[in-house]
């Protein structure tokens, strides 16, 4: 399987990626089938060779998660929630949840504890 995925060179602590189709079952920083673009993540700069990469996704090539988002934000790929953000994100709406039913009980439980306080 043909996967596309980033390759890293560049200075130690200063690396920079190129974007190279490659067999899935070869090193990082192997020897790629083609080179495809070039990423910094410093500086954010993206440079993508878009007929390539085309023709490399209809003949059946899968990127990786980080190269993906790249191709999502140079307009190559059509922008798809991942079920794993799916769920974290149901997961963070159920724990606000949790954490505002808490407090306006507590908040209930203080008033109560007050008027009967004043009552006395």
């Amino acid at each position: 399987m043909i996967k596309l995925r980033l390759k890293r060179f560049g200075k130690k602590k200063e690396a920079s990626f190129r974007i190279v189709a490659c067999n899935s079952t070869s090193r990082r920083d192997g020897r790629p089938l083609q080179e495809l673009g070039f990423y910094n993540p410093r500086t954010k700069e993206t440079r993508l060779d878009t007929e390539a990469l085309r023709t490399r996704l209809t003949q059946g090539a899968q990127p990786t998660d980080v190269v993906r988002t790249l191709l999502e934000k140079g307009g190559l790929l059509e922008k798809t929630e991942r079920p794993s953000i799916a769920i974290g994100k149901a997961k963070l709406e159920k724990e606000k949840l949790a954490k505002a039913k808490t407090k306006k009980e507590e908040d209930t439980s203080k008033a109560e504890s007050e008027s009967n306080e004043a009552e006395s």
